[in-house]
């Protein structure tokens, strides 16, 4: 699908509670399924990548109703309740998806083939098959990649030394870890996102957690619970960085997700002048939320990297929008990861931006984009990336004249209704 983003023509105006959070969505529903009795998740995310646990779910057993409020209630099965599926286990397109129920189907008694489509199938999966491996799990992989094959074997107990920040790769082995013969524990090189030690430890796990150590002890059982999934600030992000470009703008996002892990974003942008207001801090189901009010600004260039990165990898495409029109030359390296996303997202942002007028360059770990720069009009690509599409439509709104977006739809893998909420600010909706 193609749509053409028009340049905003007045301030962008109103409040938007945005989508739930994706991270904890797939969590809530994963865990929901492994629990011993029913559990409620209000404001679940309804997108590609979650619908994809869902199906998964149902493929091995497990009952999910939507109740008239729109909640999902998960009728758990249990640790060891799962059912052998008739068929190969597709993931679509949600890397979240595949990494995390490796992790559980490994415990299993049955074995399980996983796949998913063609964008995925690219992705790296060695990064938790050999962890895996290291628990005892049987699980095989293609050239490092999926589709996965695991069989039934009995895991064990052990120390993993991680040599990435990923909270996929570190929640893989915690889940592994409720079937294993004794604790389990991880020694994080960085800090990564904490939604799973959060969750499971609320659900009766014993997990302890010391800086950058995690273990858990494989439970009896998991306590169903009831849950209301905050926004996600990764979807906040496009909106936020839309009200500060787009001159006279002040919107309030609500009910944002503020996990310490997940707001390197805000810091950033704070360090870049931006004028953004935090209230109503509260904490829902042991997860930090807020409301945030966000003005338009002039923003100044910054340098990025470190632990940061890992606290913004999924914003860093729009903070490279946010970039282009900041005061001076903004650096981000130790990025990396960027490369193994849902695409190369260094190249195909570098590419993009660039055909908008931007200033920017490739790094080997991230990119130098000079600023500020007008944006002009032209045709540009998702490349099938949901962050990138987002990112791309926010360039629009800023730049001098029409953006014409291929693969628009993309959107919707973690933000279902994206374009009308953008276009609700702009006529100001209070």
């Amino acid at each position: 699908m193609k749509t053409t983003v028009h340049p905003a023509k007045r301030p962008l105006r109103g409040h938007l509670v945005v989508p739930g959070d994706k991270s904890i969505s797939h969590r809530a529903l994963l865990f929901g399924a492994l629990a011993d009795g029913e559990s409620t998740v209000s404001g679940a995310l309804r997108s590609g990548d979650c619908r994809s646990t869902l199906a998964c779910l149902r493929a091995l057993g497990v009952r999910v109703d939507e109740t008239d409020a729109g909640d999902l209630v998960v009728h758990g099965v249990g640790l060891r309740g799962l059912s052998a599926p008739s068929g190969p286990v597709d993931c679509g397109r949600s890397g979240t998806t595949m990494r995390l129920l490796a992790g559980i189907l490994a415990g299993q008694s049955f074995p399980t083939k996983m796949t998913g489509d063609e964008q995925l199938l690219r992705r790296p999966m060695r990064r938790i098959v050999d962890p895996l491996r290291a628990m005892g799990a049987d699980i095989e992989a293609v050239d490092g990649r999926a589709p996965l094959r695991i069989r039934p074997a009995a895991l064990r107990g052990v120390e993993h030394t991680l040599d990435v920040a990923s909270a996929q790769v570190k929640s893989a082995a915690l889940l592994a870890g409720l079937y294993a013969d004794g604790p389990t524990v991880v020694r994080q090189c960085g800090p990564a996102r904490d939604h799973t030690e959060r969750l499971l430890a609320a659900l009766g796990a014993t997990v302890r957690t010391d800086a950058l150590v995690v273990m858990i002890e494989p439970p009896a059982s998991l306590y169903p619970f009831a849950l209301r999934v905050p926004g996600d600030i990764s979807s906040a992000a496009f909106p936020l960085v839309a009200a500060l470009l787009v001159p006279g703008s002040e919107i309030i996002l609500r009910e944002v997700g503020l996990n310490p892990t997940r707001t390197g974003l805000l810091d950033v942008l704070r360090r870049m002048d931006a004028r953004i207001d935090i209230e109503n801090r509260r904490l829902e189901g042991g997860e930090p939320v807020g409301d945030l009010t966000v003005r338009a600004s002039r923003l100044t260039a910054t340098t990025i990297g470190g632990e940061c990165i890992v606290r913004m990898i999924d914003e860093l495409p729009i903070l490279a929008v946010a970039a282009a029109f900041a005061h001076g030359t903004t650096l981000v390296h130790d990025a990396r990861e960027l490369r193994v996303k849902e695409t190369d997202r260094i190249e195909t942002i570098v590419s993009e931006l660039t055909a908008l007028g931007a200033r920017i360059e490739s790094q080997p770990d991230g990119f130098v984009i000079h600023g500020p720069t007008p944006l002009s009009g032209g045709a540009v690509d998702s490349h099938r990336d949901h962050r990138l599409a987002m990112a791309l439509t926010v360039a629009g709104f800023a730049a001098d004249g029409d953006v014409e977006l291929r693969r628009a739809e993309y959107a919707a893998d973690s933000y279902p209704g994206f374009f009308d909420d953008l276009r609700s600010l702009e006529v100001g909706d209070d």
